[in-house]
């Protein structure tokens, strides 16, 4: 039969077999601290880098609208070779032969002219709106992007550092039931307790493990979303130089409603959407309208072997003024759809308004929820941690029950862990809420970031270290100690108590907003 302690030697067993395992694929190691996060994803991420394209692409039509007020300029030229196949023959009124030639030759001809608008019922004027419009939204979407961006990348930097404290506290848990069940074995090998006190220690030692199991591999999740953000190898070994914390945030609900009404990119872009709505009304109404013209052109051409051709030369100056009379509609319909885009970009901005102000109140919201909960959470768990070496002191001294530590250790794992959720949520929160409230990121200027660096004579180490491990477990699988074995990982990183401050949200200064204002 398969005892319980087999499979507990066996599950140790493989972890550390893991472990062997992991040393050969996950090679390289980089440092980061929280701005380099930022500043990577900035730098590399595809989806600011498809704003950016979009923002010179909204440009380069802006410079071509523009354009196409000024004086155009076409030049073509045509030549060839032809006549009859057959000999061609000319007579006379009196049908005398006067020629018998194939009449075989070369022909050229060219042409230059010159146009420029005078007037088009606002047709130019209009397009040229509908430009400088999608131009400053292209700009403001770009902006956005990186605020989005930014955001992106603190969340999945804030994720590892809360995946980090989750990993860390499991391998305490481990190690106090651990510790709790080398106590009832002693005691029950000296007939002070009965062996469903040790029955009851192994299975909640078991589930911590699996617990422990489970936060291991949230950390790896976190980590390769990390890679995926920051823009490199998805097996990078991230060592995170900051830690969670606590700091409090100043600014009122009223101040921070205040702010996004001024900086929000997408109420920006909203009114951009209004004006290129403005401007396509006038093109469409354009269509009424007479259209005028200056236009000169030059024409010469000849017959011959020469190129290209002078003998024939001919040029004029003139206006050229057409109107459209009737369409069947054509016109008209075009109007009617202008004036409802319109009014859908106006409605449109009104919806933006109340989201962005219910975005903001909620972020502020669960920002503050989240601060209450960290000073609550602190309190639970220094409570938590007194019950418990109290119930371990009452259980060693004969007078407390197995279930009273059993209790107390729950009791603190999820005391700590509230804590730690609490304090993830409230930097995650703050965030959001610099996000919400339209908070800029100066756009990183080009850079060369260090490359994930190979330590192998590390990796060898450790590998060394993980196979004594591994077979140090095999032979404790082997023996018939009632012990269970130690767990062989190890905590990644302390507690977020020690941990280290958030980056501050700057104000935006990216040379795309500056752009827009010179527009």
């Amino acid at each position: 039969m398969f005892s319980y302690k087999k499979a507990k030697n066996v599950l140790a067993l493989t972890a550390a077999l893991s472990v062997l395992c992991s040393q050969s694929v996950f090679a390289a190691t980089l440092e980061l601290d929280l701005e380099e996060t930022i500043q990577r994803a900035l730098l590399t991420n595809p989806s600011v880098k498809i704003a950016e394209y979009n923002r010179k692409a909204a440009k380069a039509d802006y410079s071509a609208a523009k354009g196409a007020r000024g004086i155009s300029i076409s030049l073509s030229h045509e030549s060839g070779r032809g006549g009859y196949a057959d000999n061609h023959i000319l007579r006379d009124a009196a049908g005398r032969i006067l020629s018998n030639d194939k009449q075989i030759g070369n022909t050229h001809s060219n042409s230059i002219t010159a146009s420029l608008p005078i007037f088009t019922g606002g047709e130019l004027q209009g397009q040229i709106g509908q430009a400088k419009a999608n131009y400053r939204s292209m700009l403001s979407a770009e902006e956005q992007a990186y605020n989005e961006m930014k955001e992106t990348a603190t969340t999945g930097y804030f994720n590892m550092l809360n995946a980090t404290n989750m990993k860390a506290l499991r391998q305490e848990s481990v190690d106090r039931l651990q510790a709790h069940l080398d106590n009832v074995i002693a005691q029950y090998n000296v007939g002070i307790v009965a062996r469903a006190d040790v029955l009851r220690s192994e299975v909640e030692l078991a589930n911590a493990q699996q617990n422990y199991i489970t936060a291991s591999n949230e950390y790896d999740v976190a980590e390769a979303t990390l890679n995926n953000i920051i823009g490199t190898p998805l097996g990078t070994t991230l060592l995170l130089k900051d830690r969670l914390q606590y700091e409090p945030y100043e600014n009122d609900m009223a101040y921070c409603l205040a702010y996004s009404e001024q900086h929000r990119p997408e109420l920006k872009q909203a009114e951009y959407a209004i004006d290129s709505a403005e401007a396509a009304l006038v093109v469409a109404r354009s269509g009424h309208m007479p259209k005028v013209y200056a236009n000169a052109s030059n024409n010469w051409g000849g017959n011959g072997s020469d190129w290209p051709g002078d003998d024939d030369e001919n040029w004029s100056v003139g206006v050229t003024a057409s109107m459209n009379v009737f369409d069947s509609g054509v016109t008209w319909s075009k109007i009617h759809a202008a004036q409802e885009n319109l009014a859908k970009a106006k409605e449109s901005q009104r919806q933006i308004k109340d989201n962005v102000e219910l975005e903001v109140r909620t972020d502020y919201l669960n920002l503050r929820e989240a601060e209450k909960r960290i000073t609550t959470t602190q309190v639970a768990v220094a409570s938590a941690e007194e019950d418990y070496h109290i119930a371990v002191v009452r259980y060693q001294a004969g007078v407390g029950t197995n279930i009273d530590v059993m209790d107390a250790q729950e009791a603190l794992t999820q005391a700590k862990t509230n804590y730690y959720q609490a304090l993830y949520n409230y930097n995650t929160s703050k965030a959001a809420l610099n996000t919400s409230m339209g908070v800029g990121v100066p756009v990183p200027e080009p850079r060369t970031f260090p490359e994930p660096v190979e330590d192998t004579a590390a990796q060898a180490a450790d590998a060394q270290s993980a196979g004594t491990d591994a077979a140090a477990q095999t032979e404790n699988a082997a023996s018939d100690s009632e012990q269970a074995p130690a767990n062989t990982a190890d905590a990644e990183q302390p507690a977020a108590e020690n941990a280290a401050s958030t980056s501050t949200a700057a104000e935006n200064g990216n040379t795309a907003a500056a752009e827009q204002t010179a527009e």
